[in-house]
């Protein structure tokens, strides 16, 4: 599908229970679509609502109006509706996601927890370890970590595990919530490149880049979230 994912006048707000039931507005009316091949960046200042925007993209967050369309085995889905299933499955298959954050099963080895992703889609597991080592010795990780939990690791190298475990998948969607913000410069070098690999596959990708060097690098088009705060009328 050239156009992968739209949303569609989406609204988010949270209530603080613990404060009578205060609403607060977080974003409202967000319009855009990505197309394969394509990086966009969510642009705008700290606290503006870029992070919701990509939670609600992956299920994380509810939404309170609009629609999430994204072309899911052939069908096309809104996520802002779909069946708590319906999300596992478009995460399993169509939607990847890098966070900020590693979380993983204690005890398992980095090389599995980057794998795992590969072998929940059917690749045998020898092939998806392989792939894993890859992408691991692409990021710089040395191998002798590869067989110890990510757990033990510094953030620099878990961010890494992060970014590997993220980018195995052939996912057409893939989401990125400040990938490099814990790297060194040869490494977000190499995560520039394998972001451009993405792009060159037709994968659509959608991010939050504080580093100026790495958004002006991969960003094909801005999406500038300050126009969806709450209030504001659309141009």
């Amino acid at each position: 599908m050239p156009t992968p994912i739209v949303v569609s006048e989406v609204s988010k707000s949270f209530t603080m229970h613990l404060r009578d039931g205060i609403r607060l507005p977080v974003v409202e009316n967000v319009s855009f679509a990505i197309r394969a091949g394509q990086c966009a960046v969510l642009g705008g200042p700290s606290g503006v609502g870029k992070s919701s925007i990509l939670k609600m993209l992956y299920g994380n967050y509810a939404v309170d109006a609009g629609q999430i369309i994204v072309s899911h085995r052939g069908q096309l889905v809104d996520l802002a509706t779909a069946t708590p299933r319906t999300v596992l499955a478009v995460r399993r298959d169509t939607i990847g996601y890098v966070s900020q954050f590693l979380r993983t099963v204690p005890r398992v080895s980095a090389l599995d927890v980057v794998a795992e992703p590969l072998v929940s889609l059917g690749e045998p597991r020898e092939t998806a370890q392989a792939r894993a080592g890859e992408l691991l010795a692409r990021l710089n990780l040395p191998e002798r970590l590869w067989s110890l939990p990510p757990a033990t690791f510094s953030g620099g190298e878990q961010q890494r595990v992060n970014i590997a475990r993220g980018f195995i998948t052939p996912h057409p969607v893939l989401l990125l919530d400040e990938p490099t913000a814990s790297l060194d410069a040869s490494n977000r070098e190499v995560v520039v490149e394998m972001i451009a690999g993405k792009k060159r596959d037709g994968v659509a990708l959608l991010g939050i880049f504080h580093d100026a060097d790495v958004r002006e690098a991969v960003a094909d088009t801005i999406i500038d979230v300050t126009q969806f705060a709450p209030g504001k009328i659309a141009a």
